[in-house]
């Protein structure tokens, strides 16, 4: 079996590896910066559009994860439009090596605290399987967002800084819990 084989029929593995990898390397982070009060919650679906919620002191973010391979030729992603719903939601775009080493991070959102861009105008996204006639239909909660829109993100302190509020943090402020 081939890479891209491999990462096609164990896609939904992949996906949870790299979700626990994402979540250990953000508290990770924060564990470095002193920050000891974050909490990262797991949906156990994606009914809400969304797969991890982050909080630190006032702030909750809500965040899709969409994972894709280096060099893959994905050039958008399908977004839940109830993450708009989400007083801060955002979508996390992670590009990974064919060994899950998280190599690029992309980011689509707002500041901490503030709500996704609005995406009801774009592309409406379709089911990737066919029906009995196959055909693709369209999925009416959702909107492909291009590659275009995401902002690329350098590391994971940029990241972290893109979804929460850290100022608070910075010189070496420590927060117990």
């Amino acid at each position: 079996m081939d890479e891209q084989q491999k990462h096609a029929m164990y896609s939904t593995l992949r996906e949870n590896i790299i979700e626990h990898l994402f979540a250990g390397e953000l508290l990770r982070r924060l564990w470095q910066r002193g920050v000891f009060d974050a909490e990262i919650l797991k949906s156990e679906f994606d009914a809400g559009g969304y797969d991890l919620v982050l909080t630190h002191e006032a702030h909750t973010r809500h965040i899709q994860l969409k994972i894709s391979r280096v060099g893959g030729s994905r050039s958008h992603v399908s977004v839940n439009l109830r993450l708009s719903a989400k007083p801060s939601g955002c979508v996390v775009w992670i590009e990974v090596d064919d060994d899950l080493n998280i190599k690029g991070l992309w980011f689509f959102g707002a500041g901490p605290s503030q709500p996704l861009p609005d995406v009801k105008a774009m592309k409406i996204a379709k089911h990737t399987k066919g029906n009995a006639e196959g055909q693709k239909l369209e999925r009416l909660g959702h909107r492909l967002i291009p590659k275009s829109h995401f902002k690329k993100v350098s590391d994971m302190d940029t990241l972290l800084e893109h979804l929460i509020d850290l100022r608070s943090t910075e010189g070496g402020d420590v927060h117990a819990i």
